[in-house]
């Protein structure tokens, strides 16, 4: 391997000054402006192809299937990703995501089998297939509930590191990027600069020193960047889909008592990620003017997309009363939600999120 890039989770230049930290475990930081939507399918799509989010086709974590007419998050497939890969010869792709049918070498990344009668078994996919047998008498089972949910750690990166690095020992390639999801956690559940913020930080640079050294024993280049900075939350969430719903744009159906998006019937619904909304349906202009005259919103560089006012996020519910709450709404559910819920990170939803991302910041990157 003659390069590794490592893609963290949260490495912003403004935490990297404030903790007198610009310069660690060899590599000198510097500051670079994130794209925009500063989220994680958006940064890796750029980081993969060179090109803005307009042009590879990823606005959000999640996207809108015009064919389906409905959105769907955290989807894998690496077809969702528009435009020529910036990489050379042999290549590994560890946790990235939209990397399942990639034309590379070598790729890892958690993907459970969810049971009929509950439950999930807890696997990975990985290329060539046969390393997923080597990892698990190696390792036992990836540790799902520590990547996503109420029990995630950032110790996960260490398990990150040990499936990599194990991959990585069994086949050389030239070039690989992982993804650490080490301060995504701590930030949103307590905020940005909070003692488990901290902790978290410190847990990054012993993973960081590690990879250091194995990047020394096999005299190859480290390369280290953010995607995105989380900021403080002050404020309640906004919630434009229940004013879409309150103004007759978006429309429910009625299921046991509980309700479900219709997005058939709807005219206009906000695909909610973090600090942004995304504006789609056939009166998606006039969603824009209503959400905009409540004050709870500014405008973005992109037309479509909305932001919350700052120190808020937007969160995707549509009801008001609990009990319309469709079934998957307490539970992590990260693929029949749609919209990204932080709340996931509390168990049966109930916490306060006290980070979020989605602006345009500037993000570390090593030189």
């Amino acid at each position: 391997m003659k390069k590794l890039n490592v893609i963290v989770a949260n490495l912003g230049w403004k935490t990297l000054e404030r903790r007198r930290s610009t310069r660690f475990c060899g590599l000198e930081f510097a500051p670079r402006p994130s794209v925009f939507p500063a989220v994680t399918c958006v940064a890796q799509a750029t980081l993969r192809t060179g090109l803005a989010p307009q042009e590879h086709g990823m606005l959000c974590n999640g996207t809108w299937i015009e064919s389906l007419n409905r959105p769907m998050f955290w989807e894998q497939s690496s077809r969702l990703v528009k435009g020529r890969r910036v990489w050379g010869k042999s290549t590994g792709l560890f946790f990235l995501q939209q990397s399942f049918g990639e034309d590379v070498e070598m790729i890892l990344s958690p993907a459970p089998i969810h049971k009929h009668g509950g439950g999930m078994a807890m696997a990975c996919y990985t290329k060539p297939s046969e390393m997923a047998k080597m990892l698990e008498r190696r390792f036992g089972s990836f540790p799902l509930w520590r990547y996503w949910g109420p029990l995630a750690s950032p110790k996960i990166g260490r398990r990150c590191i040990d499936f990599f690095e194990a991959m990585t020992d069994e086949r050389d390639i030239d070039e690989a990027y992982l993804y650490l999801p080490t301060l995504d956690y701590a930030a949103q559940k307590h905020g940005p600069d909070s003692r488990q913020d901290l902790a978290a930080f410190a847990e990054l640079r012993g993973q960081i020193e590690r990879l250091a050294r194995l990047c020394d024993r096999r005299g190859c280049e480290l390369s280290v960047a953010g995607d995105y900075e989380i900021a403080p939350v002050s404020a309640e969430p906004a919630r434009p889909n229940v004013t879409l719903r309150e103004r007759g744009l978006f429309a429910v159906r009625e299921v046991g008592g509980m309700t479900y998006p219709d997005f058939h019937l709807s005219h206009a619904f906000a695909v909610c990620d973090h600090e942004l909304c995304m504006l789609v349906g056939d009166k998606k202009e006039k969603a824009r003017d209503i959400l905009l005259a409540t004050g709870a919103y500014e405008e973005s560089p992109v037309r479509d997309i909305l932001l919350a006012r700052r120190g808020s996020w937007c969160e995707y519910k549509w009801w008001r009363r609990r009990a319309e709450a469709p079934d998957y709404a307490a539970h992590v559910d990260i693929h029949n939600k749609p919209g990204f819920d932080p709340t996931e990170l509390f168990f049966f939803g109930r916490g306060v999120v006290k980070g979020t991302h989605g602006r345009q910041c500037a993000v570390a990157a090593s030189i």
